[in-house]
């Protein structure tokens, strides 16, 4: 297929290996923050491709997998009243919650629809006048844009039975609370190219200064990942930490300014909980005051829930880097992706599921060079 194979080219592939070989002469540790690129690296293979010494850290950006617990219990709680749609991208329809799923409470009798964009969500609202919509807007910068413009255009309607629960979180909050645990191993990020198509790469700039890491804006087919880690180790070995862009045929430093401003306008930045991880400060978004009529979770008084995450489950350590999913007693028994205990093993960018899918198996010693959980 144009514009694909080329980044799936073994002979480049192989001539990119030979050269982190020939640069890297110490010991790197490189943290790749987005889901989408964890499955590459582990479906592909890469990650054990690559040479001695330089290793792959799983970062927390899966946004299914980051949505906190409490999040998917408010969801569950508005889908079962009566006369409400709950609508939501398909792939949050088998997270689990503290007592169930939005697919096992959809087999229950609950109105929940799965939609492919949140317009899709606004369309319903406007041929449902009698029912109330509830659009599921979850993930991170990537997908804002369109959630806002969903607001906005509900808003032109003058619909009164749209309104969005709204998840969403920042990449850039995640990675310097990272980098601020005192057992940080990350020495590199490959930051992820499509929040970076939004964004742009301005935000990570005083990161890389402030923390002396070397960032790189890298896409998602095998070429882009093995020169992002490229271009990261060439950067670790002459002593230079700066944000360098890999992704070029998509990513500016300015972003998208057109997709900025909707989020601007639609929302404001607050704290937000992390599945697994914890609050963050400043690390998510909430809806502006003057679009507040839209608030889902005031709407419908679901605000005081605080649910307790499965105590085997170690999702958290390993969205933080500090575990592989293999170290988890759960993994590929108790925990599958048709029995999860916990989102990364359920989610399309999760990764436990990407371990679990290419057929990795748990090791009974956890790796010396890995913190347990």
């Amino acid at each position: 297929m144009k514009y694909l194979t080329e980044y799936r080219d073994p002979v480049l592939a192989r001539r990119l290996l030979a050269e982190l070989t020939a640069t890297a002469t110490r010991s790197w540790r490189i943290m790749e923050v987005c889901g989408g690129q964890t499955h590459t690296l582990v479906r592909q293979g890469i990650d054990e491709l690559l040479p001695a010494g330089i290793r792959m850290i799983h970062g927390p950006g899966c946004p299914v997998c980051v949505t906190p617990l409490e999040t998917l219990d408010r969801a569950m709680a508005i889908a079962a009243r009566p006369r409400t749609v709950l609508a939501s991208f398909g792939d949050m329809l088998r997270v689990p919650g503290s007592t169930t799923d939005l697919l096992s409470l959809r087999a229950r009798g609950a109105d929940v629809r799965v939609v492919y964009t949140p317009m899709d969500a606004v369309r319903l609202a406007a041929e449902l006048p009698d029912r109330d919509v509830v659009f599921l807007a979850v993930g991170f910068e990537t997908t804002a844009p369109a959630n806002a413009m969903a607001v906005l255009h509900a808003e032109r309607l003058g619909l009164t039975n749209f309104f969005v629960l709204v998840s969403h979180v920042l990449v850039p909050p995640a990675m310097t609370a990272l980098l601020d645990d005192p057992d940080c191993e990350v020495q590199a990020f490959l930051a992820a190219g499509h929040v970076c198509t939004v964004m742009g790469w301005r935000q990570y700039e005083p990161i890389a200064a402030r923390y002396r890491v070397p960032i790189v804006v890298t896409g998602f087919e095998p070429l882009d990942l093995l020169e992002g880690v490229l271009m990261a180790v060439r950067q670790l070995e002459s002593g230079r930490h700066s944000v360098e862009n890999q992704y070029a045929r998509a990513v500016r430093r300015s972003g998208n300014t057109v997709a900025q401003d909707a989020i601007s306008r639609v929302f404001r930045v607050t704290d937000r909980a992390w599945r697994g991880i914890g609050t963050l400060p400043a690390s998510g978004l909430e809806l502006a005051e003057p679009y507040a009529r839209f608030d889902a979770a005031g709407r419908f008084d679901v605000t005081g829930l605080h649910p307790a995450e499965d105590p085997e489950c170690i999702a958290g350590a390993v969205l933080t880097g500090a575990a592989l999913p293999t170290d988890c007693t759960a993994y590929g028994t108790r925990c599958t992706p048709r029995t999860p205990l916990g989102a990364p093993m359920v989610s399309t960018e999760g990764t436990c599921a990407a371990f679990h899918s290419a057929g990795r198996t748990r090791s009974e010693t956890p790796s010396p060079t890995r913190r347990t959980p």
